[in-house]
């Protein structure tokens, strides 16, 4: 043997760069599925199975194409690990090289590297072609700048790639159209929303879903309601149905919580466009055409576009240029456990009943319900990051380190004390009652910091302001939040004191 071509359940690209030159004769492909990679953090049970049947299909589809594959399936091999499946396999079919599309995880880069080397065997990691931009580019985009600002890196790759621009100038006359979005629904709520496509599990699917059911029994999920594409054609169905029935609301509500209603007006291509399923070029290519030939309004394009082209590469590039040393940062040196309700769902909270019932049951929550209910009361608590990475990386069906980890410690946790997000995303009880409804639906009033009522978000709201008073008391973004801390007398911020201390101490007992 030739080549060994390493695929990874997140490196599903048909097109990828460890296929270039590939000859049926001299090489073969090695895929495997180990316990581990579902254990290492707790794998909710839908992304288990998206994984597993998204691999069994790329399987078959290169088989038929002429390609030998040397598939591990889970239960048919004693691996616990991906590292002991490959060594075993290395052993047994000696191939002159091992090739790699550059893994989702530095973990995983590590762990076949040091596999290879044991074996003697020489490994090439190849760059991903499913991206804009490669971290090389973005190390060279970052070199010398004061600090990094996904704003300005978005605008880069805009005119690199020349994604909604006009002569040299953006489309529209904006870079972005926030202003045009982040609406609520109002009291009205959203009314008749257009279901997302699903995808019912055909004979390879339904198999995984026994498989994943009898091996994780005591693993989050209801596997009754898994419908994720699964191939490349039925995530380009989703990506059509998205565009036709949704892209035209999506900016002015892509802000907006109601209760309920999981998914709203997003897309739902993140978990294929992370395993490769979906080309993100032809994502933003669909997207744009949308505009242009069909009159969608840009608001919502631009602001769709700027998940994928903007976002999604930053956090990308963050990535790999600062691992692994930014997984463990923790600048606001928070320590609290995360809360149990976190793995239940029980709590009288209700956004958070909301947003976590529903993340528990399908492995789902939109952007908003990720950043400002479950990541927004993590960091007023005060959690410690690495458990709220650890959580958001094992429950999500799209999440892949890559982007669940700059996410969810740069943004959502700013325990990278602003290399991702310019400052902490914080909002009082008040926020989540404008933007959504659940306040209508839970005994504690978003108004209030103290007393039986007051609302746990507020609480720890003033809290957090009082706590980080002289690191933001000077920020530029944050600044004014800390002078509103003036409005409050010394009786009163002790009393939130008191009160948010006693919300940690019944959190970290339950």
């Amino acid at each position: 043997m030739r080549h060994l071509v390493l695929v990874l359940g997140d490196q599903l690209d048909p097109a990828s760069a460890a296929l270039d030159g590939h000859d049926p004769a001299v090489d073969a492909l090695w895929m495997a599925e180990v316990r581990a990679e579902s254990t290492h953090v707790r794998s909710h049970r839908i992304r288990t199975a998206l994984f597993l049947s998204a691999m069994r299909h790329y399987r078959d589809a290169a088989r038929t194409a002429g390609r030998t594959v040397h598939y591990r399936a889970l239960g048919e091999h004693d691996a616990e690990t991906l590292a002991a499946a490959l060594a075993a396999d290395l052993a047994r079919l000696r191939p002159e090289r091992c090739r790699v599309v550059l893994p989702g995880e530095h973990r995983v880069l590590e762990l076949l590297r040091a596999t290879c080397a044991a074996a003697g065997i020489p490994l090439d990691v190849l760059p991903d072609r499913h991206f804009f931009t490669t971290p090389e580019e973005f190390g060279a985009w970052a070199q010398g700048r004061r600090e990094l600002r996904m704003e300005f890196f978005y605008r880069w790759v805009r005119k690199r790639t020349d994604v909604l621009m006009e002569d040299g100038e953006p489309a529209g006359g904006a870079w972005n159209f926030d202003q045009d979005n982040r609406q609520p629904f109002g009291a009205q709520g959203p009314g008749m929303l257009p279901a997302p496509l699903a995808f019912p599990p055909d004979a390879v699917t339904r198999e995984v879903l026994g498989l994943v059911m009898r091996e994780f029994p005591d693993h989050p999920g209801d596997l009754t309601r898994f419908d994720w594409p699964v191939t490349p054609a039925e995530a380009e169905d989703a990506l059509q149905d998205f565009i036709r029935h949704r892209l035209a609301a999506f900016g002015p509500y892509q802000d907006a919580l109601w209760t309920g209603e999981p998914w709203l007006y997003h897309s739902r291509l993140s978990a294929a466009l992370n395993l490769k399923l979906l080309d993100p070029r032809r994502v933003v290519a669909a997207a744009e055409a949308a505009w242009r030939d069909d009159g969608l309004p840009i608001a919502s394009v631009e602001g769709f576009i700027r998940q994928i082209l903007g976002w999604r590469e930053y956090v990308r590039g963050l990535y790999w240029t600062r691992m692994p040393a930014y997984a463990g940062h923790n600048a606001l040196d928070a320590h609290q456990p995360l809360p149990a309700f976190y793995w239940t769902g029980d709590t009288d909270y209700a956004c958070l009943r909301d947003a976590i019932g529903q993340t528990l049951q399908l492995g789902y929550a939109h952007h908003i319900q990720r950043l400002m209910v479950t990541g927004l009361f993590a960091l007023l608590l005060g959690v410690e990051p690495r458990a709220v990475h650890q959580w958001y990386l094992g429950v999500y069906v799209d999440a892949v380190e890559w982007v669940e980890l700059p996410n969810t410690l740069g943004m959502s946790q700013f325990a990278d004390g602003g290399v991702l997000a310019s400052k902490p995303y914080i909002a009082s009880g008040k926020y989540l009652a404008r933007m959504g409804n659940a306040c209508g639906q839970c005994r504690y009033r978003p108004d209030r910091a103290t007393g039986a009522d007051a609302c746990p978000f507020t609480t720890l709201y003033w809290d957090f302001l009082d706590r980080h008073e002289a690191r933001f008391r000077n920020h530029p973004r944050l600044a004014l939040q800390v002078k509103n801390l003036a409005r409050l007398d010394a009786a009163e911020r002790t009393r939130i004191r008191a009160a948010a201390d006693s919300i940690r101490s019944r959190l970290a007992a339950e």
